[in-house]
């Protein structure tokens, strides 16, 4: 039996997350739950992307370092582009190639610091064979769901490289699913995914992560999708910990009070449920043609709207794309569009939203369903497609109907999308399973057994029992527990 101090130590965890804001968003999460419980936490990342971070509060300030390390050069990369917000589709390339150039620095670091855990991304593929050579347990943290991990990771053989090898179920899912990807989807990721000239593809990144980390720890919970998570032990043969769906918990009060009052000044005027809240995240790129019958379907549909809206094109140049003419005088009183920031938790806990129309960005999910709002979906990019597909399974979500070759939507099918979700009776299981969700993803009790299982179950008795037994040359790993409601 351990004694109780050897139960009760803290922990020094490392995080290593990609440059991209929504995994830096759900690592920094994880590391204001984890700090919480009196554990050191260094946040490695570059300078500008730690800047751009929300600030935390007071308590947790003491408790998670930010790391600093600054981004090596890289031909043809702009000086203080540090986040994929930053680049062009062409340009994220380089920013890998720039982030993989971080592996001696982070080394440095680890040789310094000598942390208990790292936990890393997808994209360090190089870095869980550092850990091991310098004794250091190491996690791989998923953002990714367990659905869009088993599809795009497996350990077995795995030769896809055509759109149609990723719009089917793969062989080694087990059970009835309709998670894949549309073609329109697949084609916009396909040479990232597999690779191109001699860049190293996003699925060779993650295979290598996933074999040489010592545990998965993985943004999900056994309420949500059990038989994923089960799907996953049995092809990695390691352990694999949800961690939760990580809702957003409060940073430092620095909003902008003056939007915000505002917003809400605006949102107070509008029936309850009757505001369709539109936000694609920071990163979301749009054609001029795919903009226009957005708008142009919001005012269609007639239903009150909050839009916040970023403009910038996705043809890799420097235009922005723009409203219709005359869109926002005809719509204004019924519609405002927001082109700065904006508080979307505050947005859909306000009583007045009843619907948001999304890109299906997890963290965009995971915050509706914790506030019960129903579900619009329109996929932009990455793991979209997949959890739009997870969520269509479930009847969490609906998705505006589409071309399947382009990706093409008209006016008429976005609202159309919007009144059924928003006002039809064929729209009421969205609504009713959008409350149903929210007491999993709302439920902070259960997000902190997550993260108690996490860590006392897991890391502590795995680090108990490497220490315990220095003769063996691999971690010997103890069991997963699994945590249930």
């Amino acid at each position: 039996m351990e004694k109780e101090e050897d139960c009760n130590y803290k922990l020094h965890i490392a995080m290593f997350p990609w440059l991209a804001f929504g995994h830096m968003i759900p690592y920094l999460e994880l590391a204001k739950l984890i700090a919480q419980k009196g554990h050191q936490i260094s946040f490695i990342s570059t300078p500008r992307a730690i800047d751009r971070l929300p600030k935390l509060p007071s308590n947790l300030s003491p408790l998670i370092k930010f790391i600093k390390l600054p981004l090596p050069h890289v031909e043809n990369l702009p000086e203080n582009m540090e986040a994929t917000m930053d680049v062009t589709g062409r340009q994220v390339v380089l920013l890998e190639k720039a982030y993989d150039g971080l592996q001696e620095p982070i080394t440095r670091f680890l040789e310094s610091s000598k942390p208990d855990w790292l936990l890393f991304d997808y994209t360090a593929y190089w870095l869980p064979d550092t850990a091991r050579n310098l004794g250091i347990s190491s996690a791989f943290f998923s953002i990714f769901i367990a659905a869009c991990l088993a599809f795009l990771v497996p350990k077995c053989s795995d030769d896809r490289s055509s759109p149609e090898d990723f719009m089917v179920r793969p062989n080694w899912v087990p059970f009835p699913s309709t998670v894949a990807y549309r073609r329109f989807e697949i084609s916009r990721i396909l040479s990232s995914l597999v690779g191109e000239n001699d860049s190293v593809s996003a699925l060779y990144r993650a295979k290598e992560v996933i074999r040489g980390c010592d545990l998965i720890a993985i943004r999900s919970s056994w309420e949500f999708e059990p038989e994923w998570l089960r799907l996953l032990e049995d092809l990695y043969r390691k352990p694999v910990i949800p961690v939760g769906q990580l809702p957003p918990t409060p940073f430092l009060d620095e909003d902008e009070m003056d939007t915000w009052r505002s917003i809400k000044q605006w949102l107070d005027l509008k029936a309850k449920s009757s505001v369709v809240y539109v936000a694609f995240g920071s990163e979301a790129k749009f054609s001029q043609q795919e903009l226009t019958e957005l708008a142009l379907g919001l005012e269609l549909s007639e239903l009150p709207f909050f839009w916040v809206l970023r403009t910038h094109s996705d043809s890799g140049n420097s235009d922005h794309v723009q409203l219709p003419t005359g869109f926002e005088e005809r719509t204004e009183g019924r519609g405002l569009v927001c082109r700065g920031w904006a508080p979307q938790k505050k947005i859909l806990a306000h009583e007045s939203v009843g619907v948001f129309l999304s890109h299906s960005g997890w963290s965009s999910v995971v915050e509706a369903l914790q506030l019960s709002k129903a579900l619009v979906l329109l996929t932009v990019s990455n793991d979209q497609g997949l959890n739009a597909r997870v969520m269509e399974e479930k009847l969490i979500g609906y998705s505006i109907p589409r071309n399947e070759n382009d990706g093409s939507f008209t006016r008429d099918s976005v609202a159309e999308s919007l009144k059924l979700v928003m006002l039809k009776e064929e729209g009421k299981v969205y609504r009713d399973k959008a409350k149903e969700m929210s007491l999993v993803f709302g439920d902070r009790d259960l997000q902190d057994r997550y993260v108690d299982n996490f860590l006392v179950q897991e890391l502590d008795k795995i680090r108990f029992e490497s220490f315990r037994d220095k003769s063996k040359t691999e971690l010997f790993i103890i069991s997963t527990a699994t945590v249930q409601g």
